[in-house]
Formats: C-alpha cells, sequence, structure tokens
C-alpha cells in the first residue's frame, strides 16, 4: 500500500492505503480501544497513538517501525497543586478541583530544527511540550499562569481544550493554538512568552458586549497554509473566518452557502485562498443541512464558495465530521473525511468528486495523512 491514510477511531487505529487503484483497509492498531488522536511525525516517520481509556486513562504509543510493534511512551501529567476553575469564567483565583489529564485533544511535532520535540494539547487547556519524541513531559507554565485561563470554559467539551497547534514553518519558535473556548494565542518564543489574538472574531452566544472579546472565543478548529504561514482560517462556532496577518486580525465571512456552522476546516498546503468545511445545523442537532453531507470550498479567500456533494449521501445522512476528521495531503488535491457514524470519504480532485471507502467503520475521531 502507498499514500497511506490514518483514522483514530472508537475501536482502534486504522491504516487505509491505495492499492492497485482502490483504497483499501488495512492494518488495525489497538482494536476496540478508542484512538483518539494519532500523529505521522513528518521529521522521522515515527507514528503516535493516543488511547483515552477512560477509567484506565490516557495512555501514549510510539512506533518507529511503521506500526509493526508499539512502545508506551509517558504522557502529560499536571504538577501537584495545578488546580481548573470549578466555575470557569467566575474569575478570581484558579482554585476549585486539581487539573486531572482527561484527553489529549492534539499532537503535533515541531520544527525540522526541534529533533524530538512534540507539543501536546489537553484538556483541560494544559499544553505540554516534550524534548524526547514522548518519552518525557512537561507543562507550559508560563500559559498555565496566564490569568485569563480563569475566564476559559468548555466548548462541547465539560472543560476547555486546546485542540489546535500550528507551527510557523519560517520559525519553529513561533507557534499558534486554539481553545474552546479560550480564543486564540501565540507565542514567538518557544513558550517563554504568550499573547491572545484575534481581533474581530465574534461570539454570538456571548452577550453583545462581550462578544468581541478575544479570551472567550470558540475556535472550532484553526489552520494554516504551509506556504504562506500568515494566511490563516478558523471554522469558528457561529461563523468562519479568514486571516492574512498571522492570526492578529480575522474577517469574518457572512456570504456562505448552507451554514457557518462547522467543525473541521482545512486549507490547501500551495494556496492559502483555498480552503474546504463540512457545515451543519448548530447546537440543539449538530447534523448536516438537509440531512444531506456537503463540503464548501473556497477557492479566493471566502469571496465566493462552491457547495460539493458528488458522492456523498444526499438522503437521511445525519453524520457529522469532528474538528480533527477532514485532512489534505501534501499534494493538495486529495482529502479524506471521516465521519460520527463510521462513513469515510475521500477524493482525488480537491472535493469536486467524493468516493466512498466505508460506511461501517467505528465513529472516527481524527484522519491524517501520511507526511
Amino acid at each position: 500500500m502507498t499514500r497511506t491514510l490514518y483514522l483514530g477511531t472508537r475501536k482502534g487505529l486504522f491504516c487505509i492505503g491505495k492499492d492497485s487503484g482502490s483504497w483499501r483497509i488495512g492494518p488495525v492498531h489497538f482494536l476496540g480501544e478508542p484512538v483518539t488522536m494519532c500523529l505521522q511525525d513528518p521529521r522521522n516517520g515515527w507514528l503516535y497513538a493516543t488511547l483515552t481509556l477512560g477509567h484506565f486513562g490516557v495512555k501514549l504509543r510510539r512506533s518507529t517501525d511503521g506500526g509493526q510493534t508499539w512502545t508506551e511512551c509517558g504522557v502529560p501529567a499536571y504538577p501537584a497543586g495545578a488546580m481548573v476553575p470549578s466555575m470557569p469564567g467566575g474569575g478570581g483565583p484558579p482554585e476549585g478541583k486539581p487539573a486531572t489529564l482527561a484527553e489529549i485533544w492534539s499532537l503535533e511535532a515541531g520544527g525540522p530544527d526541534q529533533p524530538g520535540l512534540l507539543w501536546a494539547g489537553t484538556i483541560p487547556g494544559g499544553l505540554f511540550r516534550s524534548d524526547n519524541n514522548g518519552d518525557t513531559w512537561e507543562l507550559v507554565e508560563s500559559f498555565w499562569n496566564r490569568p485569563e485561563r480563569n475566564e476559559w470554559f468548555g466548548g462541547g467539551k465539560d472543560q476547555p481544550g486546546i485542540h489546535s497547534i500550528c507551527v510557523d514553518p519560517r520559525d519553529s519558535r513561533h507557534v499558534t493554538i486554539g481553545i474552546s473556548c479560550g480564543g486564540v494565542w501565540e507565542t514567538r518564543d518557544a513558550g517563554e512568552t504568550w499573547q491572545v489574538l484575534g481581533q474581530g472574531l465574534r461570539a454570538e452566544f456571548l452577550p453583545p458586549e462581550l462578544a468581541y472579546g478575544l479570551n472567550q472565543q470558540d475556535p472550532h478548529r484553526l489552520a494554516r497554509c504551509e506556504s504562506d504561514p500568515d494566511k490563516m482560517w478558523i471554522q469558528h462556532h457561529n461563523g468562519i473566518f479568514r486571516s492574512t496577518d498571522g492570526a492578529r486580525n480575522w474577517e469574518e465571512l457572512t456570504d456562505v452557502p448552507l451554514s457557518t456552522f462547522g467543525f473541521a476546516v482545512c486549507v490547501h498546503p500551495n494556496d492559502g485562498n483555498r480552503a474546504w468545511f463540512v457545515p451543519g445545523i448548530k447546537d440543539e442537532r449538530r447534523v448536516p443541512v438537509d440531512a444531506q453531507l456537503a463540503v464548501t470550498r473556497t477557492k479566493d479567500g471566502g469571496k465566493t464558495f462552491d457547495v460539493l456533494r458528488s458522492g456523498l449521501p444526499q438522503e437521511h445522512c445525519y453524520d457529522i465530521v469532528f474538528r480533527h476528521a477532514l485532512d489534505i495531503d501534501a499534494s493538495g488535491e486529495c482529502l479524506a473525511m471521516g465521519s460520527s457514524t463510521g462513513g469515510l470519504w475521500l477524493t482525488e480532485d480537491g472535493g469536486d468528486h467524493w468516493h466512498c471507502v466505508s460506511m461501517s467503520l467505528p465513529p472516527i475521531y481524527c484522519v491524517r495523512w501520511e507526511r
């Protein structure tokens, strides 16, 4: 098999590859275990899988031989005395209950000049780094100790979480992260100092006088163009937003077909004006509009959108695509999309035509192309 796609699902890590012109399901690792996040490190090809095992806690596994064998890594652990507010958004000191790792919600490699460095975003809102390929982890206390954290709250999850980590390909010390609900933050010195960004982001679920506040925005997913990193996109709880200056300022796009609600977004690696979204009906339903699965795409920075339906179910479809379940390969033409009810679709022409690989997989939490 070539061009492997990795799926983190409710029942294991699935490998999908193209063999003799057809996409096929290959090896399955950790069958029966919830794999909520995965990563193939583009610097050395190593694989990582996060197992969120409920009563047995969060586990991290690493393979250095393409999945033939796996070893157990360390996992992020909050130091003694770390607390999360019992009433997020209530202000005051972070008193409440001890911070405990609930989930590794994002896992990303550092830059090519940072061998061994991994970043992990967690629930309840802690950022961790490892300098030894995941053997051990350290809480980034400069970020954890920001007083603004007391105003964060859960967006879909019970506690706030870091779901997006974007490492600048021009400068590995420059990292931008997205938090539900805690806005967009950046460091330009590898985590020593931080500032909140996001002028123009709007949270309609807040009182009008607070809607444009930076620290309580709910970016569902944050994505950056690899070749033009200042161009970034957000699928927000209540809108689609675009930035051309590295997340400092954002433009809300209002002329969007179907719906501005969704979870996933991905950006063409060589064209920052081209992005894909999976719209849905928000909040109380969270299903496709009119029970018809569609992907929307812009090729011109959000001035116009295409509605892409070819090959996608158009009747009685109630799949939702989670924020990590849409990914694009290095060519910018091949996308993969997995759903909450185990559907997997791929396209090799930028979304004009989709092919159903399976409708009977376990619920899909994340999809990631081999880099």
